[in-house]
């Protein structure tokens, strides 16, 4: 059993991106939501970069199609909105019509802890997740059809906490309830979670590879999730109409 646990981890990645050739399409008109206009730093980077590969993948639908609508639109829409200051986020959102898919993928790191509590820290994190995103699904709603979709961007942190993620735990351990609580007001519009762990190739750890080597070999499949698996799942709860209220995990079963 050791010994299959010690299997090459960078053999494990290889045999894995073979999955290049897949094809990650989200149709309709997707409206991606980065919130990184008040984030700085390797996070505004990841979001801003998970946001570019989910425009991406629909650019390959569009395409594919030929399509963009009658005002000669592309379908993808890549919004950079400042999810800690709610009150603005209507206005933001004033000219986005119609919307058929709705990715919210704030990401924001915080450090916090009982014992060194800081409540400012806290409390904008909270407002950016929380309140953040029902803000934009408020401001959205009317422009949602039916076989509209939305895909809320959480953490495995919310099982699995860590010393400093006292306030990242109970935040994703609250989108999956905003989730089930959405899915319930907006149905028949179909509302998913998506929760990851360390993504290999993100700017966080793409240049701690003594990290990233220790935690892929600590999954069930040797290997870290890339970018390119989170766009993968996220194009699944997107599109699928039998996917609805599920919170998926991406960790290659940490």
């Amino acid at each position: 059993m050791n010994q299959e646990r010690a299997l090459d981890y960078s053999d494990s990645v290889n045999r894995n991106r073979s999955s290049t050739a897949r094809k990650r399409i989200i149709t309709g008109s997707v409206v991606i939501i980065g919130g990184t206009s008040g984030i700085t730093g390797r996070d505004a980077e990841r979001a801003r970069g998970v946001a570019a590969e989910l425009a991406a993948a629909t650019a390959a639908a569009t395409a594919a199609a030929g399509a963009e609508d009658d005002a000669g639109t592309p379908p993808a829409r890549g919004l950079a909105v400042d999810l800690s200051r709610p009150h603005d986020i209507a206005a933001a959102l004033a000219g986005i019509d119609p919307v058929d898919r709705l990715a919210l993928v704030a990401i924001e790191r915080d450090m916090n802890t009982i014992a060194n509590y800081d409540i400012d820290k806290a409390v904008r994190l909270t407002t950016l997740k929380l309140v953040g995103y029902h803000a934009v699904v408020h401001a959205l709603k009317s422009r949602l059809s039916p076989d509209s979709s939305v895909l809320l961007f959480g953490g495995v942190a919310k099982d699995h906490p860590y010393e400093g993620s006292t306030t990242v735990s109970t935040i994703n351990a609250g989108v999956i309830g905003m989730m089930r609580t959405l899915a319930v007001e907006l149905a028949p519009i179909r509302v998913n979670s998506l929760h990851t762990w360390m993504i290999e190739d993100s700017p966080f750890w793409r240049d701690k590879p003594e990290t990233v080597k220790w935690a892929g070999s600590h999954t069930l499949t040797h290997r870290l999730p890339t970018s390119a698996d989170v766009v993968d799942a996220a194009a699944l709860l997107l599109n699928n109409p039998g996917l609805n209220a599920v919170g998926l995990r991406v960790d290659c079963g940490m």
